[in-house]
C-alpha cells in the first residue's frame, strides 16, 4: 500500500521557519515526482512546490519562491519542505503528493496524498 506520512506542522511567528518531513512507505521515490500542496480554509488547493527524482529538478509557485525549499532523501525515503520568512498568508493545511515521472501544478493528477500537516503561521 503507497503511503505518505507528513510531520512537522505548528505555530511559529511571522518571520520563522520550519520544516516539514514527508515519509513514503510501500514505494521508494525513485522515478516519482513529489509535490507539496497546500490549502487554507475556504480556499482551494493550491500548488507549493515539487521535485523530480529523476534529476532532482524543483519548481516552486511564485508565492513561495526564494522562500521554501524542497529536497529528497531517497535513501530514507523523504521529501523535505523547508520554510522561511514565513508570513501569516502561509497559514494552511499542508499536504505531500506523489506522481510518476513529472511534475504537475494539478492537484487531481498525483494519485498518493498524505493526511496533511497543519501550519499556523502568528504573532
Amino acid at each position: 500500500q503507497l503511503q505518505l506520512v507528513e510531520s512537522g506542522g505548528g505555530l511559529v511567528q511571522p518571520g520563522g521557519s520550519l520544516r516539514l518531513s514527508c515519509a513514503a512507505s510501500g514505494f521508494t521515490l525513485d522515478y516519482y515526482a513529489l509535490g507539496w500542496f497546500r490549502q487554507a480554509p475556504g480556499k482551494e488547493r493550491e500548488g507549493v512546490s515539487c521535485i523530480t527524482t529523476t534529476d532532482n529538478s524543483t519548481n516552486y509557485f511564485d508565492s513561495v519562491k526564494g522562500r521554501f525549499t524542497t529536497s529528497t532523501d531517497n535513501a530514507k525515503k523523504t521529501v523535505y519542505l523547508q520554510m522561511n520568512s514565513l508570513k501569516p498568508e502561509d497559514t494552511a493545511v499542508y499536504y505531500c503528493a506523489a506522481r510518476l515521472l513529472r511534475c504537475s501544478a494539478y492537484a487531481k493528477e498525483y494519485g498518493v496524498w498524505g493526511q496533511g500537516t497543519q501550519v499556523t503561521v502568528s504573532s
